[in-house]
């Protein structure tokens, strides 16, 4: 009896994942590296369980879709605003210091200029999931601590987004460039005013008349958040950054925060097959090609980030050990490195093996970084009793 690919292949990766995740677990260790690991094991260039990754690759795109709308309700101007005024300045710094680091190592490991900056962008950020998946709750919400990381975070996520929206611009002929980068800048504006009045003047109308039916509001919701996305994609920009847009419309409103609660097991759901999808590209003929350059840029993440955090922090006025402790709760690379190696490798500004140098680089880093903070901080999986905190 023949089977669906598709089908079949959703099995594996959820069985999969739910005996790697727990493996994952005891050994206090990020899940989104499992869900990696599981991709890479049973990828083409693995034991070939799913021979092609593209079975699953579209769906898993939906997974970024959901995670840039739901920060982007989490992004109230407001907040912002106060945000930048507290950490811009560290943020900018650490940033100029990172980029300058990831391009000086991609050109040392042979990359072009191109690729270099690519990677010197990729390093500036740190990784919104781990960072706060391993606070707990009551530090997240209610303390300094969570605070200022959530500020920097927010700020290199916008950061994150103009690179996106660079790399948008970008196409195979150099000719096309700057009229390309032209038409992405005049969309942009575009997009966010229809946002803007769209979400203003039908969306919150209609959530606010029936938002006694909460299966409307999840509808309503996931069908905006699509709506612009596609939107978006039609007027040259990515999906992705009309599905980040659409959640700041709705940032503002008092419904945001239950239509954030109710769409993250759904975004978790697409995440789970996104990282499965990179694991499932990595070529692993290629390893040992890839292992230098991205040992050198994950060791210099996991050593000197947590360094450059503590510094530009201590001398903002922060004390000495909360700066050491969000230094090292930020010293990683991040999921928008993962997604800007391959949105970057798509529209050909990067090759093969810098891609998978920069994939590599990522991964080291989450394994490395979770496991030293859930060993000296408090995280809801932390080795000790003492320090584990919901």
């Amino acid at each position: 009896m023949s089977h669906d690919p598709f089908a079949f292949a959703i099995f594996l990766v959820f069985t999969g994942a739910a005996a790697l995740a727990t493996l994952a677990l005891f050994a206090r260790q990020s899940l989104l590296v499992a869900y990696i690991v599981l991709g890479a094991l049973f990828g083409p260039w693995g034991l070939a369980l799913v021979e092609d990754a593209a079975v699953v690759s579209e769906a898993s795109s939906i997974g970024i879709m959901f995670l840039l709308f739901l920060l982007g309700l989490d992004l109230h101007p407001q907040d912002l605003l106060h945000s930048v005024r507290r950490t811009t300045l560290v943020t900018l710094a650490s940033a100029l210091v990172f980029a300058a680091a990831g391009v000086t190592i991609g050109l040392v490991s042979g990359f072009t200029g191109i690729e270099s900056a690519v990677l010197g962008g990729a390093m500036v950020f740190s990784s919104t999931i781990i960072g706060l998946k391993l606070l707990p709750t009551t530090v997240l919400h209610h303390q300094r601590l969570g605070e200022i990381m959530i500020s920097v975070l927010l700020l290199q996520d916008l950061i994150a987004i103009s690179l996106l929206l660079v790399l948008e611009g970008v196409q195979a002929g150099d000719g096309q460039i700057l009229p390309n980068m032209a038409l992405v800048l005049l969309a942009l504006p575009a997009l966010i005013g229809v946002a803007g009045l769209g979400a203003r003047y039908v969306l919150l109308r209609l959530m606010q008349r029936f938002d006694t039916i909460r299966e409307y509001v999840f509808l309503a919701a996931i069908g905006w958040c699509l709506g612009l996305s596609q939107l978006s994609a039609a007027l040259g920009l990515s999906a992705e950054i009309g599905a980040f847009i659409a959640g700041i419309a709705l940032a503002s409103s008092p419904i945001a925060m239950y239509i954030a609660e109710s769409l993250r097991p759904l975004r978790d759901f697409f995440l789970i097959l996104f990282f499965f999808t990179l694991g499932a590209r990595f070529n692993l003929g290629m390893l040992g090609e890839v292992l230098v350059p991205a040992t050198l840029a994950a060791g210099f993440a996991l050593a000197v980030k947590p360094w450059v955090f503590r510094r530009l922090l201590e001398r903002t006025g922060e004390s000495p050990g909360r700066s050491r402790e969000v230094g090292f709760r930020l010293g990683q690379l991040s999921e928008f490195s993962l997604l800007i190696a391959a949105l970057a490798l798509e529209v050909g500004a990067i090759g093969e093996r810098a891609s998978l140098t920069l994939q590599l680089a990522t991964v080291l880093s989450f394994l490395v970084s979770s496991y030293l903070v859930v060993l000296r901080f408090p995280t809801p999986i932390a080795v000790s009793d003492a320090l584990r905190r919901d």
